[in-house]
């Protein structure tokens, strides 16, 4: 085992949601004391100190952490039932699964390609799904397995069938529709809730739905952004993860507005992406809390 596994073996992540009182760092501090653990780095954020919700990320390192791991959740269950705690342990030798979704336009799949092979995605690309075979030539290459899904309104249910069976034979955590052009039904997004996160090519809430650089050119907007959020049953209306803007003018036609908003696009879903593998997300109703 190489120094650097065996360092990401001893690390750990804790994210907790409850309800806020005084004492809860405190709480959580102490508990790591108790198994030495060295607190790495800790976000928290409250709702409202008097009668709101309370959020927290902790990465910590503790020595012998695979030995003592089970003991650990063992004793942390009677501090969150204690204190109504929802929380989740996430162990850096356990890297995420992922598959990608995409149709034609390849830019933001090339993006998150990048990220993966320059070691700043924490995930396993496990299979890339099309509806094109526009980006075989691009993920084959690199050793992922790709699979080429027609789709449409009228086969829906059974390529949606296909693509559940798929997931569950490559044992995958997280869905990534980088540019995938197909509306998913309920049925679908039920199997993966908070698991699958979209990039849409405006800035939400303005121009929801299909084609929004030219809606955004008929209405002569000066900014267009992007926006990354998890996908419930409402179209382009889950929790927001991620949006950036570039200023535009009355000289940026639709090919031009397109090409700028590409930029947008690979980077805010890159960040999204990046943040999630990185357990850096809790999900409140439909809002996102995201340690940076």
């Amino acid at each position: 085992m190489t120094e650097e596994n065996r360092d990401l073996q001893n690390q750990a992540r804790i994210l907790v949601k409850c309800p806020d009182k005084p004492g809860i760092v405190s709480v959580l501090s102490t508990y790591l004391h108790k198994h030495n653990a060295n607190i790495i780095e800790s976000s928290q954020y409250s709702t409202d100190p008097e009668n709101g919700m309370f959020f927290i990320r902790i990465e910590f390192y503790c020595d012998r952490l695979e030995a003592k791991k089970s003991e650990m959740e063992r004793e942390f269950t009677e501090i969150a039932a204690l204190h109504r705690m929802d929380y989740s342990f996430h162990y850096r030798t356990n890297r995420q699964r992922s598959a990608i979704y995409v149709s034609k336009e390849t830019h933001c799949l090339m993006e998150l390609l990048w990220e993966w092979q320059n070691g700043d995605l924490e995930t396993d690309i496990a299979l890339v799904i099309s509806n094109s075979e526009a980006a075989r030539e691009v993920v084959e290459p690199l050793g992922i397995p790709f699979y080429y899904i027609p789709a449409n309104k009228d086969i829906r249910a059974e390529v949606e069938r296909e693509q559940i069976r798929l997931m569950a034979e490559y044992d995958v955590d997280l869905l990534i529709l980088a540019r995938y052009m197909q509306i998913l039904t309920p049925n679908f997004v039920s199997h993966f809730e908070n698991k699958i996160i979209n990039i849409h090519h405006s800035f939400l809430p303005a121009f929801i739905g299909a084609d929004p650089y030219s809606r955004a050119y008929k209405r002569g907007v000066k900014l267009i952004g992007a926006t990354s959020h998890y996908v419930t049953n409402d179209l382009d209306e889950g929790p927001i993860i991620e949006q950036d803007v570039e200023r535009v003018d009355h000289r940026d036609d639709i090919p031009t507005l397109k090409k700028i908003g590409r930029k947008i696009e690979r980077r805010v879903l890159a960040k999204a992406v990046k943040w999630h593998l990185e357990n850096r997300i809790l999900v409140e109703g439909n809002k996102t809390i995201v340690f940076h």
